[in-house]
């Protein structure tokens, strides 16, 4: 591994008013003194006033540069790069969600396809130090084999979403081996926190029981995930970003492909139900919901959605030996702390 120092660099992070891009924005801005680039579309597949909460955090710092543009302009990426020839790129910008795939191909293949190839352009161009770009656990497909590993075959995808985050870690190992550029896929489990995206169902179920209306729970409570706090996921990207997959030759005398990939996720797989139950005391706990609010009379048992899985649970020993990182934060806390953000920015 080739050992990376994360300051005095210029880092670009697209996706950076998104959930995770604006984690790991602020805390790059906290603890080195890099530029930080910040690429970011606004578009409104959530509410945009997220967005704008995000970046408004983000721009009290001096260190901070925003630009507001699409992933998918060539021009504007080619013209970020000739600019600002950013050392460590980190590509969180996609168009997320499984069910939203269903109904919205164009978006998909816009931003995670034709985005995705144009960050790589751009890093052949200038050879950057260190590539890092969000996977997905949804590669894992119909995969019945937990935990999920990195080395099992995901070549079964149940989403379009999950079929384009696959082909990003396929693209990115093309390109490391054509051009020798490091790159690292992070495949992450659930990410859930304060702030975070209104379309997880954490924050879509307490949007609901707020307005008294019934959440669905699917495949009748049946479904495990990998539920992981934001904060554990920034620390894993930036133990990644400092750390590069080595250039080397083969026996053959051309480059091996510096190429890897990692999930990062908690290792935990919880029932939609407990969740759920935990979710809901931590509402009241902070003062979201009502004591006496009726939980039972708002939940309904459904079947399981197109593209959904019933179970994701990672394998994350070979992040653990690498970087000696393995997520830890409970369900109980991570929701606790979003019961709390969310009494504050919508009370």
């Amino acid at each position: 591994m080739n050992k990376i120092d994360l300051n005095n660099k210029t880092i670009l992070v697209t996706g950076s008013s998104g959930f995770i891009g604006s984690n790991l924005c602020k805390r790059l801005l906290d603890e080195t003194n890099s530029k930080i680039i910040g690429l970011d579309s606004m578009n409104d597949y959530y509410d945009v006033s997220l967005k704008t909460y995000r970046l408004d955090i983000l721009s009290k710092y001096d260190n901070y540069i925003f630009i507001k543009g699409n992933l998918a302009d060539k021009e504007l990426i080619n013209k970020i790069f000739d600019e600002y020839k950013p050392e460590i790129v980190v590509n969180l910008a996609a168009q997320a969600g499984v069910r939203y795939s269903i109904d919205h191909p164009d978006d998909y293949i816009e931003s995670n396809i034709i985005g995705f190839y144009n960050i790589l352009e751009a890093c052949r161009k200038i050879e950057v130090e260190h590539l890092v770009y969000a996977s997905s656990s949804s590669v894992y497909g119909g995969n019945t084999k937990v935990p999920f590993s990195t080395d099992d075959k995901v070549d079964n995808p149940v989403s379009l979403y999950a079929a384009t985050k696959k082909s990003n870690e396929l693209l990115a190992h093309a390109y490391s081996k054509l051009y020798n550029i490091p790159s690292t896929g992070l495949r992450f489990f659930t990410v859930y926190g304060p702030a975070g995206r209104p379309d997880m169902a954490y924050f879509g179920f307490t949007n609901k029981l707020i307005k008294g209306e019934t959440i669905k729970i699917f495949n009748y409570g049946n479904c495990k995930r990998d539920f992981t706090y934001v904060d554990d996921i920034v620390e894993g990207i930036i133990r990644v970003m400092g750390g590069a997959p080595e250039k080397k030759n083969g026996e053959d005398g051309l480059p091996l492909p510096p190429y890897a990939v990692y999930n990062i996720g908690n290792s935990k797989p919880e029932n939609l139900l407990d969740f759920v139950q935990i979710l809901c005391e931590e509402l009241v706990n902070a003062g979201v919901l009502p004591e006496d609010y009726d939980f039972e009379s708002h939940k309904e048992l459904v079947p399981m959605q197109p593209g959904d899985v019933p179970v994701t649970y990672a394998d994350t020993s070979a992040l653990e030996n690498d970087y000696g990182f393995k997520p830890s934060t409970s369900l109980r806390y991570g929701l606790k702390k979003f019961a709390q953000w969310y009494k504050e920015f919508y009370k």
